[in-house]
């Protein structure tokens, strides 16, 4: 009866609890001799577990023996102490243990928790108990006072309470950073892993709200009065199935009430986690799971966060599928309570697999965790940048202490290189050829502008969107592609074609389990603080592209459906990639008669590149010879890139903590442009190639501040806003050279504006 430490109550009830004392017992035991309680309580006792006592005095022994400043390894350093200042405080109750300081300094410990984690849980809880309460005496009060909550004491018919000093359940223990092979996909999790400690890696798609959960319950006879603590509950409702009392005679869990004031409740969250991209086999369709958390790990993580948990797989009776069709819902106190089960045959007994049906025999497994870490910060440990709120960005000092040494003096070298601009544009999606303007834009949008928030309250957006209108065979594709690879974590790729209103922004969906409705997040709030990626965007439906007009200006979505009214953040880039509608891009028609595109779309975008496959003979050679060379599988001056994509990543995550301010003098210089594109608009033949609005001044504040991030100024230049002004006259020039305009419509957005610039 080995691993039954820590749980007499559960499940069978009250039947050996394990906080009854000697009198208790030897009451009980008189009692069992006498004939009047029954032979089956003298055999409840709590059997004591030999190894979960072992593991509980070796984890005990490492915590009191640990030390936090022999690491070598940079990225990982103080990460116990970090997250564990706040126990003192008397309001965290969880303890971060790094589990490869746990496998270097103790392997067979390690294994023997990885392999049985479930079982030595509580164990482990007891040794995290007294090594606190060892380190900080002044916690020893909340201690004993909940152990006198969850006591006997004063309940009427004697006995004394539990004052043990190490109650099981009043810290909790989260390990995180496991090994690389315990990392599991939510496809990989199979039943041999039930009970070990694992790490599940996901996208979450959906998040309940924080509710209570009953942990550990004490109920009070209804007859006798006698108070039945530390009722452990194993994932439903369990009551005690008779008196501890020896005179009493209850034996109904229905006479028994919950004490909420002695009964030890906990935070719980429930998330959908479904699989990423990049694990999904080809032809098969992502897998989802539901992940539990519990105490200080709820509300840590939102939908579109790529997160690593760290926990055990549990396998649950399936509720949904328990109920027959036509079966009206009833209410029980225990879960398969059926007083004619009590007539006929008094408990229940086994009865075979005939009175069974199909659906009674299925279970579910779920994953309940101990630890959440979001993938941008999984691989340099847990933290202070995890255990902010999820709106603060980290700061610069923060994304420097994650590098190491030698990342520190790159990111220098490359801050001082005297043209990291066009170094990084050679960088950017090396195996295309040419197309340098759409690679400068494309790598303003990774860097992105500043959010500003007015002092009225009003929000200005920093996100850069973008356009790519070409002809086929032009590598809009290329790009996109490049940029979900680019940043994994933080990017959607998505068909227009395939994609609707709700599959972009939000649907609302029924929760199978509670009934309940619920918000399942879009492509739009997956890529919240991240990019968007829309390929064929002129085959969505005008009916669907009316739904993403709020989130491409205010970065918000707004959902009025089944009983719900909410306003989600959706703070993405869209980077888009369209056709013409006749295939090909006919010069001799507006640009919006080439495109399917509404006017309040084209004035979202920032910057809005027209790719032409003009007949250049000497362009064509050279990149017939660039293609060729790929096919052969040799080097290309394109292919050396100056930088790799590990260096501008760091880079980049880098520079976008920088918040530039804009001076007077580029101040100056950003109204002289915003003057020259106003006055181009209304002269010659340019009047009405392209409109200039508010909203291209808007979208060179924006470009000048990403080149501010890209050089890690402080201030915007002078230099940054003309080049932010080249980007979009020479787009606009390049529109009339080739006699492209677009009229004038009548039909504008609210704003009355319209917006974005020519081709690249």
């Amino acid at each position: 009866m080995e691993g039954t430490s820590g749980n007499p109550t559960g499940g069978g009830g009250g039947r050996g609890g394990g906080g009854r004392d000697a009198q208790a017992d030897r009451a009980l035991m008189g009692a069992a001799d006498a004939g009047g309680v029954g032979d089956g309580i003298v055999a409840a006792h709590e059997v004591l577990d030999e190894s979960g006592e072992l593991v509980r005095g070796a984890f005990e022994e490492f915590l009191q023996n640990f030390d936090p400043f022999n690491d070598d390894d940079d990225n990982d350093e103080d990460d116990d102490d970090d997250d564990n200042a706040n126990l003192s405080g008397g309001f965290a109750n969880t303890l971060f243990v790094n589990f490869q300081h746990l496998l270097r300094d103790d392997p067979e410990l390690a294994e023997a928790i990885q392999g049985e984690y479930c079982r030595f849980e509580t164990p482990l809880r007891r040794s995290v108990s007294g090594f606190v309460i060892d380190r900080h005496p002044e916690l020893n009060r909340y201690v004993e006072q909940n152990n006198d909550n969850g006591g006997i004491n004063g309940s009427g018919s004697g006995g004394s309470g539990n004052t043990n000093p190490s109650d099981p359940l009043v810290f909790f223990i989260a390990f995180f950073n496991c090994m690389t092979e315990q990392m599991k996909s939510v496809r990989s999790l199979r039943t041999d892993l039930i009970g070990s400690l694992v790490s599940l890696q996901g996208t979450i798609t959906r998040t309940s709200d924080v509710r209570p959960e009953l942990l550990v319950a004490a109920f009070r006879c209804d007859k006798c009065g006698l108070l039945a603590d530390k009722v452990l509950q194993h994932y439903h409702y369990t009551r005690p199935t008779l008196c501890r009392n020896p005179r009493c005679k209850n034996r109904s869990p229905m006479r028994f009430t919950l004490e909420a004031t002695r009964s030890e409740f906990v935070d719980w969250q429930k998330l959908r986690v479904q699989e990423s991209s990049s694990q999904i086999p080809p032809g098969s369709m992502p897998r989802s799971m539901d992940v539990i958390l519990r105490n200080e790990m709820v509300e840590r993580c939102k939908a579109g966060d790529k997160v690593v948990f760290t926990g055990s797989l549990v396998v649950l009776p399936d509720g949904s599928a328990l109920a027959r069709a036509g079966d009206s819902a009833t209410s029980s106190k225990t879960p398969g309570y059926k007083p004619s089960d009590a007539a006929s045959g008094g408990g229940g007994g086994i009865r075979g697999l005939s009175a069974l049906g199909v659906k009674e025999l299925t279970y579910r497994t779920c994953f309940v965790a101990n630890s959440v870490l979001i993938m941008a910060g999984a691989m340099y440990g847990m933290n202070e940048t995890n255990r902010k709120t999820l709106d603060d960005e980290p700061t610069t000092k923060q994304v420097a202490l994650e590098m190491t040494t030698s990342q520190r003096a790159e990111l220098r070298a490359m801050r001082n290189s005297p043209k990291l601009y066009e170094q990084m544009v050679d960088s950017m999606v090396p195996n295309t050829f040419g197309h340098r303007e759409v690679k400068k834009g494309i790598l303003l949008m990774l860097l992105g502008g500043v959010h500003k928030t007015t002092s009225s309250g009003t929000k200005l957006r920093g996100d850069i969107n973008c356009c790519i209108i070409g002809d086929p065979s032009t590598a809009k594709s290329q790009f996109l592609k490049y940029v979900h690879a680019f940043l994994p974590n933080r990017t959607v790729y998505t068909s227009g074609k395939a994609s609707s209103a709700a599959g972009l922004t939000a649907a609302v969906q029924r929760d199978s389990d509670t009934g309940e409705f619920c918000v399942e997040a879009g492509a739009l709030m997956l890529a919240d603080n991240g990019i968007c990626c829309i390929d064929e965007f002129d085959k969505m439906d005008e009916r669907d592209q009316v739904a993403i007009h709020e989130a491409m200006e205010q970065q918000t979505i707004s959902i009025t459906k089944a009983g719900i009214q909410a306003t989600l953040n959706a703070r993405a880039s869209i980077l888009a990639a369209a056709n013409p509608i006749y295939g090909r891009y006919d010069r001799t028609k507006t640009l919006k008669a080439n495109v399917t595109l509404s006017a309040p779309i084209l004035s979202r975008f920032d910057l809005f590149f027209v790719v032409l496959d003009d007949c250049n003979p000497e362009a064509d050679r050279k990149v017939a010879e660039h293609i060729l060379k790929v096919h052969r599988c040799e080097d290309t001056n394109t292919t050396k890139a100056p930088y790799t994509i590990d260096q501008m990543r760091r880079y980049i995550k880098f520079a976008k903590t920088l918040h530039p301010k804009i001076t007077v003098e580029s101040q100056r210089v950003m109204v002289e442009c915003y003057r020259k594109l106003r006055q181009g608009d209304t002269m010659g033949r340019s009047r009405s190639a392209y409109r200039i609005t508010v909203r291209q001044l808007e979208s060179m504040v924006r470009l000048s501040e990403a080149l501010a991030r890209l050089h890690c100024a402080d201030e915007i230049t002078p230099g940054f806003v003309r080049e932010a002004y080249r980007l979009l006259k020479t787009s606009i020039i390049q529109v009339e050279t080739t006699d492209v305009e677009v009229d004038d419509d009548d039909d504008d957005d609210d704003d009355n504006y319209r917006g974005g610039s020519g081709g690249g």
